[in-house]
């Protein structure tokens, strides 16, 4: 399905609005020892790519990861900063880049197993790339990373995904009704 906005200027809004959902998503968050906590990130990141497409999905996942890095609390825990992406989540987060992508790009396909296989696999990336990198600043095994950093949000995680397609559909319809988006 092609999404068309109606003015350049509301599809530079939406933009700015899903990165903004994706910052107020992340907060809600419950700390676990491991350092990583159990967030609506991964929802909000597949919501951003299932509801503006791979291009704009993708510009707003890297707005918001660039106002982390800019330093702005935004990041779980209201963190922030160029050193969030050195730490151990910091895999996680530009990740997030090619899960929004592949959610996007599933978005526009009229398959909803495929899209949700291309967004489960955007998920899959995130979870390899957030435990690569777990396992280098931890120093620890890959299966050890993967055991402490991933296992315990897979179950999660596939649900956000799914959940997200399914709210995608729901806001993209109600924004065609409106008459703000032209849906083909």
């Amino acid at each position: 399905m092609k999404l068309q906005w109606k003015s350049k200027l509301q599809s530079t809004v939406m933009t700015g609005v899903f990165a903004a959902l994706l910052a107020v998503l992340s907060q809600i968050s419950i700390p676990l020892p491991t350092g990583i906590p159990i967030t609506l990130q991964t929802f909000a990141v597949a919501l951003c790519g299932f509801t503006l497409a791979q291009g704009m999905g993708t510009l707003s996942v890297g707005v918001y990861l660039a106002l982390g890095a800019a330093g702005l609390p935004v990041f779980a825990g209201f963190s922030g900063g160029i050193a969030s992406f050195a730490g151990m989540t910091g895999g996680y987060l530009w990740s997030f880049l090619l899960m929004a992508f592949l959610c996007g790009l599933g978005a526009q396909l009229k398959s909803k197993a495929l899209a949700l296989a291309l967004g489960m696999t955007g998920l899959a990336l995130c979870h390899l790339c957030g435990a690569l990198q777990f396992a280098l600043v931890a120093a620890v095994s890959p299966w050890q990373a993967f055991l402490a950093a991933s296992a315990p949000y897979l179950v999660k995680d596939v649900i956000s995904v799914a959940a997200a397609y399914g709210v995608a559909k729901a806001l993209l319809f109600s924004l065609h009704k409106a008459r703000l988006v032209t849906l083909s």
